[in-house]
């Protein structure tokens, strides 16, 4: 039964590709899309509201917008992680200045990590993972197999 504890789930070579920044960092994404644009516009993008209309109308690449964060959109994008929707995210934070949504945003973070989701929260760790070779290849990555892990509680709860 060992064998089965973990599942191997593909990025393809597509990814697709989650944009979020708080107020304070919005326009230094904007920045790092613009430079990147070569390399974005060959994948799906989305973000929360307000930063993925400000990266579209600013820089001309197609960003699917959900909801502000505040206003439910960090859920939103957890929830497509969830779905197989969302691959990577690029999540230019603020460390210093205080969030009203800050437990959406570490519920998102958590779903991330328990996807094994690759995840920025800063230029510098953007800039390596939009320059990694696994941006122009799938990648396997193993994950906890959710349904045996679900059977097993459902007989032992």
């Amino acid at each position: 039964m060992e064998e089965n504890k973990f599942v191997t789930l593909t990025i393809e070579k597509q990814k697709n590709i989650a944009l979020i920044a708080h107020d304070k960092k919005k326009e230094e994404l904007i920045e790092w899309c613009n430079k990147h644009k070569d390399i974005l516009k060959n994948h799906f993008l989305c973000g929360t509201g307000t930063t993925a209309r400000m990266i579209t109308d600013r820089t001309n690449l197609p960003v699917r917008g959900y909801n502000s964060g505040p206003l439910g959109g960090d859920q939103q994008i957890g929830a497509k992680i969830v779905e197989g929707k969302v691959n990577l995210i690029i999540f230019f934070s603020d460390p210093l200045t205080a969030q009203p949504h800050d437990p959406d945003v570490k519920a998102l973070l958590r779903i991330a990590q328990v996807y094994d989701i690759p995840i920025a929260n800063n230029r510098a760790t953007a800039d390596f993972i939009i320059t990694s070779p696994y941006m122009n290849s799938e990648y396997e990555r193993k994950v906890l197999n959710f349904s045996l892990n679900i059977k097993e509680r459902a007989q032992t709860l």
